[in-house]
């Protein structure tokens, strides 16, 4: 019951996952059509989606300054800001604009982002609850449905505006309940202390590698299927929504597990068990071995990222954390959109069997980074 009473306990801010998965999810199943509509080659489309990168960069400065402004509105306003943006992505067909149309989506679902997370790294501070695995699981199981959403939709020939049209509807009504109590909390006797740059580095390069493997199957898994194994439409938006089951299911464990086991143990196997699930996924011979492929992948780096960022909102002290959470998560959203732009280039050359090969070595750079976690958490200890 533990999973069920966090979601209980943080409904607010797991809403706003929600939201976010939603659109990602639709986005990632639309892919060879939005590809194919632009005629652009693999590598000019990872470029494209370079923009959103653009936009990320923007909120990580302007989510503090729009968080303390619109306090216990911020979710509200970044999701409706996000329901508009995603409307028109789908709809372009001149690659220098839907360029300038990316650097918008990545400005307000990296906005977005940032101030969930926030909210829950608050929650759990004030409530002592690991909350994060379960908040990042409901982004999953709502990207796994944008993901099914999308390829009904796509066999039965329905135009992408419709889709991201209904899915704007949706975040209307969600909208309503994201309003929530914002904490503000100050440094003990008025001393700041020194920023935290060091555990924001560790962290943030822990959630950089989960988030970016995570992309790369998000924005390349329905082409790999449909392109390199011969899949079709249906089994194409497979692939990206079988990683979002698996990803619901390890964030769902990993929500109890983490209550029992220490942070940097859980990303340490996890990252070598998505490694092996990234292998599997580039030598599969037919779709189904793919969807394996990816169904282990899902489930070890799913608790690899919101591992990350609970771990760095305790490795500071309570008066950073939630400015040391955002600058950690912003590291880590930079790689949903830096993954395919190299992922792009990677499958231009060498193709995407060699790409997904790839994302398995990005993975077991988190072992390293994980043992300095472990480092650098026993020296706080001991001072």
């Amino acid at each position: 019951m533990s999973v069920v009473s966090a979601l209980i306990l943080s409904r607010r801010p797991a809403s706003a996952f929600v939201v976010v998965g939603l659109f990602w999810g639709c986005f990632a199943a639309y892919v060879p059509v939005i590809k194919a509509q632009m005629g652009v080659n693999d590598a000019q489309f990872g470029t494209l989606l370079l923009g959103s990168a653009f936009g990320l960069v923007s909120s990580m400065f302007l989510a503090p300054r729009v968080d303390r402004l619109l306090g216990e509105r911020g979710m509200q306003v970044a999701a409706v800001l996000l329901a508009f943006v995603w409307l028109f992505p789908a709809q372009i067909t001149t690659p220098v604009v839907f360029f300038a149309v990316f650097v918008g989506v990545g400005l307000c679902s990296g906005l977005l982002d940032v101030i969930m997370n926030a909210r829950v790294s608050e929650l759990e501070g004030r409530t002592g609850r690991s909350l994060m695995n379960g908040n990042h699981a409901m982004f999953s199981v709502a990207y796994a449905i944008g993901a099914l959403v999308v390829g009904a939709a796509r066999e039965g020939g329905l135009d992408p505006l419709w889709v991201f049209g209904a899915m704007g509807i949706v975040t209307l009504l969600i909208a309503t309940q994201l309003r929530i109590h914002v904490d503000t909390v100050e440094p003990a006797d008025g001393i700041r202390g020194r920023f935290p740059l060091i555990p924001i580095l560790i962290c943030g390069g822990i959630v950089l590698v989960a988030f970016m493997s995570e992309a790369t199957v998000e924005a390349w898994a329905a082409l790999h299927v449909e392109r390199t194994l011969g899949g079709g439409a249906a089994e194409g938006a497979l692939g990206p929504a079988m990683l979002g089951v698996t990803m619901a299911i390890g964030r769902f464990s990993g929500q109890v597990v983490s209550e029992k086991l220490r942070e940097v143990s859980v990303i340490l196997w996890a990252s070598l068990i998505s490694a092996s699930g990234a292998i599997v996924a580039a030598l599969a011979p037919t779709p189904m071995v793919a969807y394996v492929g990816f169904g282990i992948l899902g489930l070890g780096v799913s608790v690899i990222g919101p591992m990350g960022l609970a771990l760095v909102g305790k490795l500071v002290a309570a008066h950073h954390r939630t400015e040391a959470i955002s600058k950690a998560a912003v590291m880590g959203f930079s790689g949903f959109f830096l993954a395919p732009v190299l992922m792009g280039y990677a499958s231009q050359a060498f193709g995407l069997r060699v790409a997904f090969a790839c994302v398995a070595l990005l993975l077991v750079t988190a072992v390293p980074l994980s043992l300095l976690a472990a480092r650098l958490r026993a020296t706080i200890k001991a001072g």
